[in-house]
């Protein structure tokens, strides 16, 4: 055994206090056992290409044999079909065990789970990152994309793979990893397999896993409910949650140092409130950020203490799309079922996140009963998922986004107006919560706040061709506060890529494409562009 790992054992010991919460990690995992020293091939290089494609072959116990990657990996163009990416593979099974750092022959630590599909990640270090081997929320942009690319192969194998996921575990994990088994990852697994019935008229596909959807939905009612009090009546909405302490295994040492801060008694609440932040997708927020005297510290996160608007929505539109599904499979009693969990929860949100002075709706504070009024994208996720039932409410919505002087922002939505330092706050801006804000106001049959929606998709377009006339990549967010760059804060270094980047710059450029311009002249850039700038104007034109 190294001496990191001996390390690593006596801090865990040491920082176990009490045991006032279950284990990080239900079973062992390769971090209590030997693993196959490996390098990344330096051979081995992933171009700026528009997908990112891999035969994971990831195993459920330690990588104890010697790994080979080198034709294990491919790039794809949107062009490519998924019959030939699988031909440039060397086998059907390749090995993504995360090697950790590039060719540093870094032990892998973790335990790695086996996957049969053709999948594609976000970004080039997608595998190294925290050990996450997919993301269900980034996946679904991806999605978006590669449907647009004439991929629905490729999107097919990956919602297998997540199918089998819930299957085996009752819900989508975190990441890729053991220590993930307790967090899930906002659910859009339902989004996912409308998009693609959508595109394809796969109905069998769904007819055979309309069971393991509705599993899925299951594990967010059991796990994960809270009851709010609104008005005198009792309501049942979801919240992010995840009783299980110790540090996380992928960021051990910072939440070590963490706690540091804190009493004694309340460390193992603030290493659950992390995961949970970690289970949002928002690691991290001021969204979180409620629960100390001091907002701008991580250490005063209460992310289970809120009622999120967004979460909610997923769910409302699941259940919206889960009737869909039954009755066009002609199960008239389940299709009925999930349409009064959706009246229920359509009620529920109204009556306890929306708010009608400001035409948007809030996260909940539970502690504090009341709405946190705190500008985020994430307030109008219901309009984007149609969970709603005043059609007046995108115009409302974009009073809101005037009165909150978003629209003054010219290289993208900001995902907060609070600079705290963290990675989902201001400046950064994100794709994905671009998205929600542009498709939510394209719902409106108001002209203008339709213009609105445009003009966002604009903005967003030139950023993105802007950063990458500079640094030939695209970057899963970006620093909108002085011109547009690559973002950052956090807990790691701005990702390339960058799936849901790419993803939603085709959706734009599909629903778009006659109106958008570069806002760059091609004659002002490096030769290394010229291509990429051709390309786009062939695209917009």
């Amino acid at each position: 055994m190294t001496w990191e790992l001996h390390l690593l054992l006596l801090l865990g010991l040491g920082l176990r206090s009490q045991e006032a919460l279950p284990p990080p990690c239900e079973r062992s995992t390769a971090m209590e056992s030997s693993c196959t020293k490996f390098r990344w091939p330096s051979s081995t290089k992933m171009t700026s290409s528009l997908w990112i494609c891999h035969w994971p072959h990831l195993q459920m116990k330690s990588c104890r044999s010697s790994v080979s990657w080198p034709q294990s990996t491919t790039t794809a163009s949107p062009r490519n079909s998924f019959r030939n990416l699988s031909r440039v593979t060397s086998s059907p099974w390749g090995r993504s065990c995360s090697p950790g750092p590039l060719r540093t022959g870094r032990t892998a630590l973790s335990s790695c789970r086996r996957s049969r599909m053709l999948i594609c990640v976000s970004g080039r270090r997608s595998y190294t990152r925290s050990g996450k081997s997919w993301e269900r929320r980034d996946s679904y942009w991806v999605m978006e994309g590669l449907l647009l690319s004439e991929m629905a192969s490729t999107v097919k194998g990956m919602l297998q793979n997540f199918l089998d996921l819930v299957k085996t575990y009752g819900h989508i994990p975190n990441g890729g990893r053991i220590y993930y088994l307790q967090r899930s990852q906002p659910p859009l697994l339902t989004l996912m397999m409308d998009r693609y019935v959508a595109h394809t008229k796969d109905v069998a596909f769904l007819q055979e896993n309309i069971g393991t959807l509705a599993s899925e939905l299951d594990f967010w009612t059991v796990n994960r409910t809270v009851s709010v009090v609104s008005g005198g009546q009792s309501y049942v909405l979801n919240r992010y949650y995840v009783p299980y302490g110790g540090p996380r295994p992928e960021s051990y040492r910072k939440d070590a140092e963490l706690a540091n801060s804190v009493p004694e008694g309340d460390r193992e609440t603030l290493w659950a409130e992390l995961k949970a932040g970690a289970e949002s997708g928002w690691d991290f927020s001021s969204r979180w950020l409620v629960g100390g005297p001091d907002p701008d510290l991580l250490s005063s996160i209460r992310t289970s203490k809120m009622v999120p608007a967004d979460l909610n929505a997923f769910l409302c539109q699941a259940e919206e799309l889960m009737s869909n599904f039954y009755s066009r499979l002609g199960n008239n009693t389940e299709a009925t079922k999930y349409r009064n969990l959706r009246a229920q929860r359509l009620a529920a949100m109204e009556a306890v996140l929306w708010d009608e002075q400001k035409g948007a709706w809030f996260d909940y504070d539970l502690e504090k009963g009341k709405k946190n009024l705190e500008f985020y994208p994430s307030n109008l996720t219901p309009l984007w998922a149609g969970c709603f039932s005043d059609p007046s409410v995108a115009d409302k919505a974009l009073k809101y986004l005037e009165d909150s002087k978003i629209l003054t922002y010219q290289y993208g939505i900001p995902t907060s107006l609070r600079n705290t330092g963290q990675q989902w706050d201001f400046p950064n801006a994100w794709a994905p919560l671009q998205d929600l804000v542009i498709r939510g106001l394209a719902k409106s049959a108001s002209p203008r706040t339709q213009e609105v929606a445009f003009q966002l998709a604009q903005n967003w377009i030139k950023t993105n061709f802007k950063v990458y006339s500079q640094k030939s990549a695209m970057f899963e967010k970006y620093d909108i506060s002085n011109g547009g760059h690559p973002g950052g804060g956090g807990e790691y270094e701005v990702q390339e890529g960058f799936g849901w980047t790419n993803g939603l710059a085709l959706m734009l450029l599909d629903r778009y494409g006659d109106q958008l311009t570069s806002g760059t002249q091609l004659a002002s850039l490096g030769p290394h562009c010229l291509v990429a700038a051709l390309l786009l104007s062939l695209l917009l034109q």
